[in-house]
This record gives C-alpha cells, structure tokens and sequence, in this order.
C-alpha cells in the first residue's frame, strides 16, 4: 500500500509538472511542499527506506513542484542565438564604423599584391593602423569622410596586429601610416600623420587625386618589397622576379654617322654614311686598277 501510494500520490505532482514543462518550453519556479510521516506506519515504506540508506521515518520530507509560468514574461534566448538570428546586432569595432564602399580591409600579403595591381590608374592609398593605437582610432572618422568625399579613390586598410610580420618585410614600424601608388608610377609618396597633422595627408590628396594616365603597366609594389614578402617565411606569398632585360646597343653603322672628323680647312665634316662606304678595301683595289689601266 506504501507502495502504490508512494508512486500515485507522492510523485503525481513533480511527474505532472515536469511533463507540463517539456510540452509548454517555458521558464521554472519552484514551489515547497512539505508533509510529515507519522511512526511506525506505512512499515513496507520504512523498510524501502532503510533498505536505500535513508530514513526519513517521523520527519519532514520536501518534494519541489515545478509549475510553469509566462514564458513571455521569463524566457531568456541565449545572445548566440540572438546574434545568429539578427535580433541583436555584432557590435561593431572602431575601425568598421563608417565604411564607404571604396574603402576594403586587406586579408593577406597576396591580397595587397593583387588589390594594387588591379587598381589600374586609379590612386590607391594604403592605410596602417592598429586596434590599440588611440591616434589611428582618432584619425579614422576623418579618413572614412575623406573616402565618401572622394568616391573614385581606393582605400585599402591594413591591421598591424593581424599582419605584423607583412608590415615588418614593408619597413612600416610607426603608425597610423599611409602611402600612396597609382599605375605605372608605383609608389608616391609614405608618411605618417596623426589627428592633428591631418593637413600632411590632405596635401598629399590634393597632389596626387587628379587623374593622369599611365604610359606602362601597373606597377604597384616596389621590387624589393616583393622580394621581401616573398623570403618572408611566416607569408604564404610566392614571388619570381622578374628577368633582367638587357640595354640594346646602338648599331655600327649609327657609332659611324654620329662621329665627326677635321678637315684640312679647321672645319669639322660628317663622315660619308656607311652604305658608301662598306668595303674600303674593295674600293682601293678598283682604284689601283683603274690608275694602272
């Protein structure tokens, strides 16, 4: 009799509520119940007890209920699940505020490598900066605004702490730093500037921001930088230079026309070109024979 009233009546409560709680999903309280058991009843119940280790034979034994209640009111959704599902936004860092289109953070040194050599003509301006750097982090509203003002421009970031080793083969060792290429002409101009000597990078904008034209292909980085990436080790970047073109040398006949020699008269004469006179020799002969006739 203990028996069944021990799994009728005194679990009912729990086993009703836990099931209530897997059907509705919603958030738990607790709630006490407490009852006492008098001695020596329910004998068949002591001797399970005893034969569990416990006894709680004339005390008072508490059983929690569970009861569910609002969800709407308790429900807490995890912030993972809130980020993934877009209810709550990643919060972005400094140097992703205020992003224009034209500007594009570089991910590897082959990146760099193929961003510069695909610019065309365009002007490229290469920005350094660093998470930690509270003059890069100052500095960079007014690059975004300058980058809006300048639609036509590429602006390419490059985070020092993600790429120190890159930034050590490409002597950047201060910062914020920036430096400018555009087509043929490679590299313009390399400094650094900070928050207050913003005018050094306008001025440097002002110069080379009007569109030129290329003669020769895009040059990008210079060759020693590339050789440098390319011996770094901790860079997965691969680099063959190119082959030394040999400087043409003029031919004998154009050394010949462009000498001069003195005549008799002090004035100085242009030799006869050389197709009149290829064979010297020969022309003797002939005029040996012909004195001789």
């Amino acid at each position: 009799m203990a028996e069944v009233l021990g799994k009728a009546n005194l679990f009912t409560t729990c086993n009703y509520s836990q099931k209530k709680n897997q059907e509705g999903g919603g958030s738990l309280c607790s709630k006490r119940i407490s009852f006492c058991l008098k001695k020596n009843s329910f004998s068949s119940l002591k001797l399970k007890s005893q034969a569990l280790g416990s006894d709680f034979n004339g005390q008072t034994v508490v059983f929690l209920e569970k009861k569910s209640v609002n969800k709407r009111r308790l429900c807490q959704v995890p912030i993972n699940a809130q980020m993934r599902s877009g209810l709550i936004g990643r919060i972005q860092k400094w140097w992703e505020k205020g992003l224009q289109p034209n500007m594009k953070e570089v991910t590897s040194a082959q990146d760099l490598v193929d961003s510069l050599m695909n610019a065309g003509d365009k002007l490229v301006i290469v920005d350094f900066f660093s998470p930690g750097c509270g003059g890069c982090k100052a500095l960079h509203p007014k690059i975004c605004q300058l980058a809006e003002m300048n639609p036509d421009l590429q602006f390419l970031q490059v985070n020092y702490e993600e790429h120190k080793s890159m930034c050590y083969s490409l002597n950047v060792h201060v910062l914020p730093f920036f430096r400018f290429y555009r087509g043929a002409q490679g590299r313009l101009c390399s400094f650094s500037c900070t928050n207050a000597t913003i005018k050094k990078f306008k001025d440097a904008l002002a110069k080379h921001s009007p569109d030129r034209c290329s003669l020769g292909p895009t040059k990008g980085l210079e060759e020693k930088e590339l050789l440098a990436l390319a011996a770094n080790k901790d860079l997965s970047f691969n680099y063959t230079p190119k082959p030394v073109q040999a400087v043409p040398v003029p031919a004998q006949e154009e050394i010949l026309v462009s000498k001069e020699v003195r005549s008799d008269s002090g004035t100085k004469l242009p030799l006869p070109l050389p197709t009149r006179s290829l064979n010297p020799k020969g022309s003797e002969e002939k005029t040996l024979v012909g004195s001789a006739r």
